[in-house]
């Protein structure tokens, strides 16, 4: 039999990441992420999916972030009964990433039905709390560089990515046919992670654009785009909201923070960490299980930050929507999309003392994309809010590789590939990188379609 590859997700856009690879009665899905963003997109989680789930054999997760594994409970709930690949760190975080999901869909549909504002009715969660943990009971767990065979008689081989803890390249091996996904691919340095590995070869590649038309701007270890904003902001008694990502961005942030606070470029102010599953995956980080993953240095420069506060209840998290003096909050989500920062923005935007600090990128129908491109008003909980607020970005957090240092990647394949797949960017992303990888090396280049599919070899 051909093998087929077929992108059911993350083509066209820079969410929503699903592949699947079939060879004769052998299916395999790598990647079940969703769809984050603007509303066409995130309705495409409710859609039925356009495949039979109960016919997939494997699914292999490249790693954590919500936009990779966040569909996979929905999968679970429609039937999916098979196993999902993961490296230790990966099953580690998406555990409490999924929890965290499916608590916030609860959530959110719960409020949508006593505001009110919902379209639906009842409003209910794509998924729920069950569903989340039956997802987590099916991963399984394999380790970097070690070829592994799928309950689909096909061989997987996990290479770091260098992305976030546990992030990984999937090297996926089915009937005669060899697939190389890049997952979401790091800088070729993080602040705690050990770096990227070399890709293995493979005739076909499928790698990630989320920063394929731009060049990070040269490393500004000092962060000093956060210290003039700490400073400005305390200064005039306001207070920093940093929205951060629960996984790697929070602990980055901190990291930062306190050596910022060490060299004494910002003021010793209480830092706040409000995001449950943030303060859940410093533990994991924490961990001896990964501590082969990390460079060395560790968190331990956090005690630094002399005043560093974790809000764990929502009594605590909701003190900090009138902290009553000038402080800093770290809270997630990274592009303001739900969980416990909307509360903060909600009440600290509309005051021109505070101000906002974007640390990673914002995707398209955002509210953090809108802050950044000068909204002056956001809409939340059905209401819109003003911005009075300071709104700064500061790019040295971002740990996606660039449009360079994607070249670089391709470049340290033993030997060309055949066809390279462009996927998981906005378009003008996907194209300028495809345009680049066709310079750059002679091999065939697609920005494919969303339901497209391609014979693999």
């Amino acid at each position: 039999m051909t093998a087929t590859l077929t992108f059911l997700g993350a083509a066209g856009t820079v969410t929503g990441s699903k592949f699947l690879v079939t060879d004769g009665e052998a299916r395999v899905m790598v990647d079940c992420g969703l769809y984050q963003g603007e509303r066409r997109w995130r309705r495409q989680n409710w859609e039925e999916p356009p495949v039979d789930t109960r016919s997939l054999d494997d699914v292999v997760l490249t790693h954590a972030h919500l936009d990779h594994c966040g569909y996979f409970p929905a999968l679970v709930r429609r039937g999916y009964e098979g196993p999902a690949w993961a490296t230790e760190g990966t099953a580690q975080l998406a555990s409490i990433v999924l929890r965290d999901s499916a608590h916030l869909q609860e959530e959110d549909a719960l409020h949508a039905a006593t505001g009110g504002w919902s379209r639906h009715d009842p409003p209910l969660p794509l998924y729920d709390v069950a569903d989340a943990e039956r997802a987590i009971e099916r991963f399984r767990t394999q380790p970097f560089d070690q070829r592994f065979p799928l309950s689909s008689q096909g061989f997987v081989t996990f290479g770091r990515a260098g992305h976030i803890l546990g992030s990984a390249t999937v090297l996926l091996e089915l009937g005669g046919g060899s697939v190389l996904f890049s997952g979401d691919l790091g800088r070729p340095t993080h602040p705690l992670l050990r770096p990227r590995s070399a890709p293995p070869a493979a005739r076909t590649v499928v790698i990630e654009s989320t920063y394929g038309n731009r060049t990070h701007p040269a490393p500004d270890r000092a962060h000093s785009v956060l210290a003039d904003a700490v400073r400005r902001t305390i200064g005039r008694g306001g207070s920093v909201v940093i929205p951060a990502f629960a996984v790697d961005r929070t602990e980055l942030v901190l990291l930062a923070l306190a050596r910022l606070r060490a060299a004494g470029a910002i003021p010793d102010v209480p830092v706040y960490v409000d995001s449950p599953m943030a303060l859940r995956a410093l533990d994991v980080y924490e961990q001896a299980g990964v501590a082969a993953e990390l460079t060395g240095t560790g968190l331990g420069e956090l005690s630094a930050l002399h005043h560093l506060h974790a809000a764990r209840t929502p009594d605590e998290s909701q003190a900090l929507n009138n902290p009553g003096t000038p402080c800093i909050i770290v809270s997630a989500s990274g592009m303001a999309t739900g969980g416990r920062v909307v509360h903060h923005l909600r009440h600290l935007l509309p005051h021109a003392r505070n101000t906002v600090v974007l640390t990673g990128y914002q995707a398209a129908g955002t509210r953090g994309r809108d802050l950044l491109e000068g909204a002056h008003e956001v809409k939340i909980m059905g209401r819109y809010v003003r911005v009075r607020a300071e709104v700064v970005a500061d790019d040295g957090f971002s740990v996606h590789a660039d449009s360079e240092e994607l070249l670089q990647w391709l470049g340290l394949l033993p030997t060309p590939p055949e066809t390279v797949y462009v996927v998981h960017g906005e378009p003008e992303a996907r194209e300028v990188l495809a345009a680049s990888i066709r310079e750059a090396i002679d091999c065939t280049v697609v920005a494919p379609r969303l339901g497209e599919r391609v014979v693999v070899d």
